[in-house]
């Protein structure tokens, strides 16, 4: 469990993401180009910052969408080295968003990809192990959540929890229902259902004792009601422990077009299994460029402080990854 200081005394202050350290910068200064969607890991014992990111190229781009994933390595938490990465080719996928690298339960390193699957156009999350971060190997990825095996339309974005012996799997999905032909042609002929608005995107759990297989349990955490500024989606991205629960950022968007733009909202729960949403009306945070978008929070706790990962909107329309620290309350 975490130690006391690792813990939220009171509520996650509020912040200028603008003031945040640039940690990653996209590839061009442009429009659809991103450095963004991390996952982090501090490993205490050895004073090392692990860290997994995505890159992302615009829609006609050579190799477009999310073409590159990596997990890097830091000792000051800012300037990352690449131990290790994946490109779409090696999946055949069309794209790959958000990993997530977390502890085995016998040692080593699991990693945790999402990426559409080639074979039928809808998101899913696999996963590799090894004994060190630069020996993973992507030909060595088993299943971990498909459409298929959560009766959904799609999964992606794993974050990791650990309670115990109990792996606590959050993920974004693709909220199943009856289509008609072409709905299903247009939720899944772009591979992206995300950007159609055929349907929503609540978060969903999963959980492993052990290790040994991941059992779905559906939707923890629900898209807002109607006329929300987070109906269409509300993607759990990062989990921190409080006095009395656990306190959740979350992406929240109003509609499609708000994809890849999301901000970032704030919900609570006892038990990681029923969430309730604090930000009711507006987002917690939002950027000053653009969109305002401010997403895929994460953060750890180092030093009496929380080192907050995130990826911003950039007023020439790309999004870079930053850093936020605050100290612990």
């Amino acid at each position: 469990m975490p130690a006391p200081r690792d813990r939220l005394i009171g509520p996650m202050p509020s912040f200028d993401p603008a003031v945040g350290v640039v940690v990653k910068e996209p590839e061009r200064a442009a429009p659809g180009y991103w450095a963004g969607c991390p996952s982090v890991w501090y490993e205490a014992g050895k004073r090392r910052f692990l860290m997994t990111y995505r890159e992302r190229r615009p829609r006609g781009a050579e190799s477009e969408r999310g073409w590159r994933c990596a997990l890097a390595a830091s000792r000051d938490g800012v300037h990352f080295e690449d131990l290790w990465e994946v490109r779409k080719e090696d999946l055949k996928t069309p794209s790959m968003e958000r990993c997530c690298v977390t502890p085995g339960p016998d040692g080593g390193y699991q990693l945790f990809v999402s990426y559409v699957d080639p074979a039928d156009n809808r998101w899913r999350i696999d996963m590799l192990e090894a004994a060190e971060p630069g020996s993973l190997d992507i030909r060595a990825a088993r299943p971990v959540l498909t459409a298929e095996s959560t009766g959904t339309e799609g999964v992606k974005d794993p974050y990791l929890v650990q309670v115990g012996p109990v792996s606590y799997l959050f993920a974004s999905f693709a909220a199943a229902r009856p289509l008609s032909a072409s709905e299903r042609e247009l939720a899944h002929g772009n591979a992206d259902i995300y950007t159609t608005g055929v349907t929503t995107h609540p978060t969903g759990l999963a959980t492993s004792d052990g290790g040994a297989g991941f059992l779905w349990h559906g939707t923890v955490f629900d898209t807002g009601t109607d006329g929300a500024w987070d109906r269409y989606q509300a993607r759990l991205t990062c989990v921190l422990p409080t006095e009395s629960g656990y306190l959740g950022c979350y992406d929240g968007s109003a509609d499609p077009g708000e994809n890849y733009e999301e901000r970032c909202g704030l919900a609570v729960s006892a038990d990681l299994r029923h969430w309730e949403r604090l930000t009711v009306d507006a987002p917690w945070i939002t950027g000053p460029y653009g969109s305002e978008s401010v997403r895929y929070f994460d953060a750890v706790a180092v030093n009496d402080q929380w080192w907050i990962y995130y990826e911003m909107a950039r007023p020439d329309g790309a999004h870079e990854l930053r850093l936020h620290r605050t100290p612990i309350a």
